[in-house]
């Protein structure tokens, strides 16, 4: 079976849908906080503690922290004055990142061969 241009189409809508977590994942810093905070408290971390074990100041981490947050990747809440960062246990958009990936890989071994070895 061949691709459609439906199919083509629901893979642009996936790209869009996904553009700020794939933002945010390609990033090598904020991998490395994700790593971080895999392996932290499950409820939370604060700027202050995540910079001791990166070389970043709090002001970029925080910054880097907002981009995860807006990516639905992290999540906070507010304690008094402190702010805890912990990872957002529903993560709809690693979710449809798994989508987005399954339907490359679908799109990717119904293209036509174009190797020129038939």
């Amino acid at each position: 079976m061949q691709n459609t241009i439906e199919d083509i189409r629901r893979l642009e809508r996936e790209f869009k849908a996904c553009q700020k977590v794939l933002s945010a994942l390609g990033d090598e810093t904020r991998q490395h906080l994700l790593y971080i905070m895999m392996q932290g408290q499950c409820s939370g971390s604060r700027v202050v503690d995540i910079a001791l074990q990166t070389n970043l100041s709090r002001p970029a981490l925080s910054h880097h922290m907002q981009i995860l947050k807006d990516a639905g990747i992290v999540k906070s809440r507010k304690e008094s004055t402190y702010i805890y960062y912990y990872l957002n246990p529903e993560a709809d958009q690693i979710n449809n990142l798994v989508t987005l990936f399954r339907d490359i890989q679908e799109i990717i071994k119904r293209a036509p061969d174009r190797s020129g070895e038939f």
